[in-house]
């Protein structure tokens, strides 16, 4: 085994890998040859660092030097300069991790302070790729312990007396599913994992899966012990090569060590897993879509009850969890319930990732303790909103959640706290928006994706989202009518009621919330005919200002319809009929005399 004096981590997941970490990576091996460093210093492609407004990052220990935004044409100058003269390239430090001189470590510069990263420990820190990395973190440990030391009970007990709570979406107590899962009666039982996770921005189990999937793959073989299943299956969408690719090493790697399959740990309990590839539906996020899926039957929802604790798979009484729920599991055996009881809040324990996008400065994947502000995630991790615009609302819960306005920015983050406001936690998606954004326009943007994603099955689903969407655009196009509000509310609430599952049912929330807080925003559209944040193209309307044109003809000639008439030095106009609201006119003047209304 060779003992290396400096490590580079290369980030490997999804999103640095798009901007070319595996050149990176290439290039460092290559450099590294060259310069015959190659038995000193080992280059390891790890999984998500975090921050992915910073990527490609490439770190490197012992300084703990955080690179950022690294490029192929970087390497030899961090080879020549950091690995062979001892001298960091400052230049090329995270702008954040440098300061005074002193070189900050990961753990210091301010999108980290304030994170617990639990579900996310080793992401970023080992090879995903290498069990023995995983091991070297007490991976496994859990497994061990429960297998020689506990009974299942005594792990569905500690399950329960922990508060872990379904980091998919509804937020049901984790220790209860199990216990229902094993005393329903069956021969057979099975585990489930899923990894679909369909929300728009959301990437929180995709990177968990890319930088730690043996951590799922240790909880699963747990809850198969506590519940009396001898088969799991990961259910992954396959527009996630990588997190596919680097679990299905993990699998073969597990079972090349007896850690799947029979005889584990030298005990007579055997498990085993495979992965099930699904299709990108948004609805096989729902549990029982899910198994019809991975059943072989179109991805639809199933009438509940009976639940899938008594009745899943192929008829088996079957526990689903998702990733990030699993990747909690090893660490609360290995630590206990009352450890991980003291991180959080009393009714919502333990930490959640976060995948922070839209208008804000940092944007990437956040853990953060149960009962942490918004606050602080928005302004202390995700470093505030860009270009000094002000916060106007922060989309919680993805499709199925709800916007909160200014007015809550000091809202603790907890499940019962955004369920309370109209919002929900859902599976962690958090998305920011300035004061650019119109909220009729965010609302009619959650809606269309909704109406795509229904599978058809239910009425209310069907028919009633379809039918909200059409409002919506009325009212973005300028045609709205002021019995539209009261007709969008109506169909919110019946839809919630009477849809068949959860993703039906809480479809409107995007729709209920903003008519709730920006109620001024969809009466001004309806009413005035004006879009306040001046985004819906139908409403706007482009002028030209007699006293400051100066006839120049660049308008004009940047107009792609010739909606602009006018001589050189004389003042020009806007034709409204032939105008496209593209904008060119307004980017192109140089006066300030295109005007927008």
């Amino acid at each position: 085994m060779n003992i290396y004096r400096s490590h580079v981590l290369i980030c490997g997941g999804t999103g640095c890998a798009s901007s070319r970490s595996d050149k990176i990576e290439e290039k460092f091996n290559e450099v590294l040859l060259d310069k015959e460093l190659d038995k000193e210093i080992q280059v390891i492609r790890t999984g998500c660092f975090g921050l992915c407004e910073a990527g490609p990052i490439v770190i490197v220990y012992p300084e703990g030097a955080f690179y950022s935004h690294i490029k192929i044409e970087d390497v030899p100058e961090i080879v020549e300069e950091h690995l062979l003269k001892g001298r960091i390239v400052k230049s090329k430090l995270f702008k954040e991790s440098f300061d005074n001189e002193k070189i900050k470590s990961v753990n210091e510069v301010d999108f980290y302070k304030k994170q617990k990263r639990l579900a996310l420990k080793n992401c970023g820190v080992i090879n995903p790729e290498d069990i023995t990395e995983y091991i070297a973190m007490d991976g496994y440990l859990a497994l061990g312990k429960a297998l020689t030391e506990m009974t299942p009970q005594d792990v569905i007990e500690v399950i329960k007396d922990s508060g872990l709570r379904g980091r998919g979406g509804g937020g049901f107590s984790s220790g209860l599913k199990w216990q229902f899962t094993a005393n329903a009666e069956g021969d057979e039982k099975y585990i489930l994992c899923n990894a679909d996770e369909g929300d728009p921005g959301a990437f929180m189990d995709r990177s968990i899966l890319e930088g730690d999937p043996h951590a799922v793959i240790e909880a699963m073989a747990l809850a198969g012990y506590a519940i009396g299943a001898k088969q799991g299956y990961v259910y992954v969408r396959a527009e996630y090569p990588i997190a596919v690719d680097r679990l299905q090493i993990a699998i073969d790697q597990a079972r090349s060590k007896g850690l799947l399959g029979k005889n584990i740990f030298g005990t007579d309990f055997e498990f085993d897993m495979e992965i099930r590839l699904g299709a990108g539906a948004f609805v096989c996020g729902e549990e029982t879509a899910l198994i019809a899926s991975i059943e072989g039957e179109r991805g639809m929802p199933r009438p509940k009850p009976p639940f899938p604790a008594n009745k899943g798979l192929w008829g088996k009484p079957t526990l689903i969890n998702n990733v990030e729920t699993y990747a909690n599991v090893p660490l609360i055996i290995l630590k206990g319930a009352e450890w991980f009881r003291s991180i959080g809040t009393e009714k919502s324990p333990g930490t959640k990732v976060f995948a922070l996008g839209g208008k804000i400065n940092n944007t990437g994947l956040v853990e953060i303790p149960m009962g942490t502000s918004l606050k602080e995630v928005i302004y202390d991790i995700g470093g505030g909103i860009p270009e000094g615009k002000a916060f106007k609302a922060v989309q919680t819960g993805g499709p199925s959640g709800g916007c909160l306005t200014s007015d809550f920015i000091d809202t603790p983050i907890d499940f019962d706290s955004l369920t309370a406001l109209g919002s929900m936690m859902g599976s962690g998606g958090m998305i920011v928006m300035d004061e650019d954004n119109c909220m009729v326009d965010i609302a009619r943007f959650f809606l269309d994706f909704t109406v795509e994603e229904s599978c058809g099955k239910c009425p209310p689903c069907r028919i009633g989202t379809k039918r909200m969407l059409e409002i919506l655009e009325k009212i973005t196009e300028g045609n709205g009518e002021p019995e539209d509000l009261d007709r969008l509310e109506r169909l919110a609430e019946n839809i919630k009621t009477s849809a068949l599952c959860g993703l039906g049912q809480t479809a409107p929330n995007p729709v209920l919330s903003t008519l709730k807080y920006f109620r001024d925003e969809y009466e001004a559209h309806v009413h005035e005919k004006r879009c306040p944040a001046g985004a819906c193209k139908s409403l706007l309307a482009y002028t030209i200002d007699e006293e400051k044109c100066k006839g120049c003809t660049l308008c004009a000639k940047a107009c792609p319809v010739d909606a602009i008439e006018g001589e050189r030095k004389e003042n020009h106009i806007i034709h409204q009929d032939k105008c496209i609201k593209c904008g060119a006119c307004l980017d192109k003047c140089p006066f300030g005399a295109v005007l927008l209304a």
